[in-house]
Parts: C-alpha cells; sequence; structure tokens
C-alpha cells in the first residue's frame, strides 16, 4: 500500500498533470507563506535585495550542469534503456555514472565559487553599498551548498520522471521551501542573519531526501560509477551541451537584470523577484506540470511512423494548456494589488512595495500564457533529441530582453524590467512554435482555433465580472485588514472562473468535459488506490 500510495505512475498526460498541479500548487502555497514570512521581518529592503542577489552565483553553477539540461538529454536516453532491455542494470549504472560525474562536477565548481565569490558578488551587484555586498557574499558562500545537493537530487527525479512516477518528484519543492522558512524562523534566532543562507542549504538536503525513497523502491542501488567515456553518457552530454549554454545565458540575463535593478531605488531587486515568484504559480502549476508529464511520452513516439501521434499529443496539451492559463491570467491581471496585499502585505512590508510589487506583476501577467506554452514546446524538441534550436531561440529572446530591461527601466522603473521578461517570452514562444511546425504540422490542428475563440469570450466575460465585482465588494470587506482584502479577491475570482467555467460548458469546449472527467477518476482512484492505477485511462 505504502509504495502504491508514494510510486504511482500515471498512465495519461492528463492524469499525470493533474498530480503534478496539485503537489506543484501546494508548493506554491508552501512558498507563498515562505515568501509572505519574508515580507514580514525584512519587506523589501536592503537584507532581501542581498539575498536574492545571493541566489545568482549558485544558480548559474546549478544551471551550467543540472537544472533542464541534464534531464534534457538523460530522461530519453535512460528511458530507452530501461523500456527497451530486459536488463535494467545497464540504466541504473547508467544513473551511478551521472551521479559520480555531476557530484564531482559541482563540488569542483561550488568550491571555485567560494573561493572567488568577494569577486564574483561585485559583479553580480555592482550598484550596492559595501555593507550589503558583504552580506551577499556571506549569503552566497553558505548558499553554495545547494548546487551539489539539488544536483543530484534532479538525477533522481529525472530517474522518477522517466519511470512516470511523479508524486514524490512533484513534492521534493515543498520540503525545499519548508527547509527555507525553517531557516527564516529558527536558524536565523541562532545564527543570526546567515540563518537564510542555511535554510536554502537544508532545503536542498530535504529535496534530496525525499525522492531517495522513490528510486530505492525501483531497484535503484548506489555505487561509485565514474566513467566520462561511457557511450550512453557521451550521448547524454551531447544532448545537453545546448541546453546548458540556453540556460547558461538565462541565469546570465538573470544576472544582468539583477545587475540593471541594483542601480534602481532600494527594493528594486527584492520587487522585481517577489513578483516573479507571485507570476511562477500559473506557469509552475500548469505549463511545467504539463510539459513534465508529456515529455516521457513523447520520448517513445519519435519514430517517423508515430509522428502523427507525437503531434496530436502536443496539439492536445497546447489546447489543455491554454484552456487553463487563461483564466488565471485575468485573475492575475485584474487583481493582482489583491494577490500582493494578501501574500505579501505584512510587518515591513509597506504600501508603496505593493504597488510597485503589483505594477510589476501586471507586466508578467501578459505572457503567462507564452511562459506556459514553452516548457513544452522546448521538450517536444528535446524528445527529437535536437536541444540546438531552443538554444539558439533562448539566445536571441535572451539578448532581446536585455535590450528591453535598458530601454523601460528609467520609464517604468523595476515594471519595465518585468515587461522585457515578458516580451523575451513572447518572442521565444513564438518562434519555437513556428519551428516546431516545420518539423511537425500536426502539433495545430483543425481545434486550437475554436479553442481559442471560445475561451475568449469566456475570458472576456469573466474579467467583466471580477472588474465589477470588486468594488461592491470593497464595501462590504474592510479593504484595512487581510481578511477583508482576501474575501474581496477570493470571492470575486471564484465567481468569476466559475462563470468562466460555465460558458465554457455551454459553448462545449472539449477541455472542459475532458478535464472534468479526470479530475473524477483521479478522485476515485483516491478511494480505490490499493487497486492500483486505471490502465484504461488514456488521452
Amino acid at each position: 500500500m505504502l509504495k502504491r500510495l508514494f510510486s504511482p505512475d500515471s498512465k495519461s498526460v492528463t492524469g499525470a498533470a493533474i498530480l503534478i498541479s496539485t503537489a506543484t500548487l501546494l508548493s506554491r502555497l508552501i512558498g507563498i507563506i515562505r515568501d509572505r514570512t519574508f515580507a514580514h521581518f525584512f519587506g523589501a529592503g536592503s537584507v532581501m535585495d542581498a539575498y536574492y542577489a545571493a541566489f545568482k552565483i549558485p544558480d548559474l553553477i546549478y544551471s551550467l550542469l543540472i537544472a533542464g539540461a541534464l534531464t534534457a538529454g538523460f530522461i530519453p536516453t535512460f528511458t530507452r534503456l530501461f523500456y527497451e532491455s530486459e536488463d535494467k542494470s545497464k540504466a541504473w549504472k547508467l544513473t551511478n555514472n551521472i551521479i559520480s560525474i555531476v557530484g564531482v562536477a559541482l563540488l569542483i565548481l561550488g568550491g571555485l565559487g567560494i573561493i572567488f565569490s568577494p569577486f564574483l558578488v561585485k559583479i553580480v551587484a555592482p550598484g550596492f553599498p559595501p555593507e550589503q555586498l558583504k552580506l551577499v557574499n556571506t549569503f552566497t558562500r553558505i548558499m553554495l551548498i545547494s548546487p551539489f545537493l539539488l544536483g543530484i537530487s534532479m538525477v533522481i527525479g529525472g530517474v522518477l520522471q522517466s519511470l512516470r512516477q511523479f508524486l514524490l518528484y512533484s513534492i521534493a519543492p515543498i520540503f525545499y521551501n519548508f527547509g527555507i522558512i525553517i531557516g527564516i524562523v529558527f536558524f536565523t534566532k541562532f545564527l543570526g542573519i546567515a540563518g537564510l543562507a542555511w535554510g536554502v542549504a537544508f532545503g536542498s538536503l530535504l529535496h534530496l531526501s525525499v525522492q531517495i525513497y522513490g528510486v530505492i523502491k525501483n531497484g535503484y542501488r548506489w555505487h561509485w560509477h565514474f566513467n566520462l567515456k561511457d557511450p550512453d553518457t557521451r550521448l547524454i552530454g551531447k544532448l545537453m551541451l545546448p541546453r546548458t549554454f540556453g540556460l547558461a545565458v538565462n541565469q546570465i540575463n538573470t544576472v544582468v537584470i539583477t545587475v540593471i535593478a541594483s542601480f534602481l531605488p532600494l527594493g528594486s531587486v527584492a520587487i522585481f523577484n517577489y513578483a516573479n515568484n507571485l507570476q511562477d504559480v500559473p506557469t509552475g502549476i500548469i505549463g511545467i506540470p504539463f510539459a513534465l508529464a508529456v515529455f516521457p511520452i513523447l520520448s517513445r513516439l519519435t519514430s517517423p511512423e508515430n509522428r502523427g501521434e507525437f503531434g496530436a499529443l502536443i496539439s492536445s496539451t497546447v489546447r489543455q494548456i491554454l484552456f487553463l492559463v487563461i483564466p488565471l491570467s485575468v485573475c492575475f491581471l485584474l487583481l493582482r494589488a489583491q494577490i500582493t496585499r494578501v501574500v505579501l502585505g505584512t510587518g515591513a512590508f509597506d504600501w508603496n512595495a505593493t504597488i510597485q510589487t503589483a505594477d510589476t506583476l501586471a507586466f508578467f501577467t501578459l505572457s503567462l500564457f507564452a511562459q506556459s506554452l514553452i516548457p513544452l514546446f522546448a521538450r517536444a524538441f528535446y524528445s527529437l533529441n535536437n536541444t540546438m534550436t531552443p538554444f539558439l531561440i533562448s539566445i536571441i529572446s535572451e539578448l532581446i530582453c536585455i535590450i528591453g530591461a535598458l530601454l523601460f527601466m528609467k520609464p517604468l522603473g523595476v515594471a519595465g524590467l518585468a515587461l522585457a521578461k515578458s516580451i523575451s517570452a513572447l518572442i521565444n514562444m513564438s518562434a519555437l512554435a513556428i519551428l516546431l511546425r516545420k518539423e511537425v504540422r500536426e502539433i495545430i490542428d483543425d481545434k486550437l482555433l475554436p479553442l481559442i475563440l471560445k475561451t475568449s469570450v469566456a475570458a472576456l466575460v469573466m474579467g467583466i465580472i471580477i472588474q465589477y465585482l470588486k468594488y461592491p465588494l470593497a464595501q462590504i470587506f474592510d479593504q484595512h485588514y487581510f481578511w477583508g482584502i482576501l474575501m474581496q479577491g477570493l470571492i470575486a475570482a471564484l465567481v468569476g472562473i466559475l462563470a468562466y467555467g460555465f460558458i465554457c460548458t455551454v459553448l462545449r469546449v472539449d477541455e472542459m468535459i475532458h478535464l472534468k472527467n479526470s479530475f473524477k477518476k483521479r478522485w476515485l482512484r483516491l478511494w480505490n488506490i490499493g487497486e492500483g492505477i486505471d490502465q484504461a485511462e488514456k488521452l
């Protein structure tokens, strides 16, 4: 029973996506509590500017070797070895080899990062005064523990994804955020302000620990194996190299944005990151879960005779993502001030910080649908063993982002940086879609346009309802208190979403029917989990 509960494999894309989305939503809620705790104790001032700036170097090291780069090559290769051979030892041997290589590489890079941290932080945040740079340096050196732990964890997570066992993989970020919260609340009492960074390291350890159970239950046993000449390992390196460069470009872009924000008024780095974390919620619970759920299936449909099914699967997933992300985009745009105040409006986080964060969030919201589709389109290319195309597109889009940030920083302040990111995401998504359609024409079918038209009508009605409900609700609920703002935003959003669902049902939107059926099947399984997974559910 315990093994089935904590290692359930999902047989359909929607079923897997619901599982991942549910866990991700919980993780995002914990992340919201994390950010609210930050805002309460530290507001949007120098400490949070230093904290977010300190993340840039560990994130860069992590992205150079792991992040999405490793899984882009590892998952298709592991899937092939595990499913196409009765001897599973080759797949486990590959896993140990990758863990050993990644571990050694991250230890070396982390050590170099600790040594040269005083010089690197001056590059990351040149606009900070000396005392703040000293704090960034302290945070950075402690946080450099996390890439090693997260790197090993991501390899193990890649195994779980390949086996389509998403639960432990999905809840690992929850424990990561718990670790950070423990750092804020408890570690700072004993270790001072450095406890914030130790919380990140502790969260990374929890992230790794929670996934180990799943791979052990599937037969994995660790032993030292280090072979750079292994053909499958070299194939993974070949596939991940362009993706690694792409992520490096993305991280460099993040560093550049931080550099630009360091020259804006105090708190701009924190405000940008607060808004970015808020807009990550829709992408995290919709775009990424569907991309993760569909990736192992796409990796097994790459042969020419399966190309039609490959394209149909992408097309169906695109429609489901758009159907779900459109109403969330409306909510985030129209209720941005309520969302910001409810999540962050406590303690040292004043009204001025709320307005700036809400304005920044508004510009992020413009590209939520694009940000949700990019992970899917990118993984479609990865499954085709083409990591170069997404890499080249990412370079162009990130350069556009930097140019846009420089152009918009003066007239719009920190909100201009968000506008630049949105423009970059829109260009990235459009280019990926156009080039992917040249490879697989079936990714755009005759169902997409009707879906867009119907959901646009539903979203328009939804937006009108939310906008006109906000004002009478503000008279009913006292807007000077947390619960008043929460009830105003929550009721307006719920009524709007119900209207969206009702109109989509009346217009017979297929995705609405499919979503209802998927939820029913997942709910029934929760009551009958001992009977195993329903093999009959299909996309």
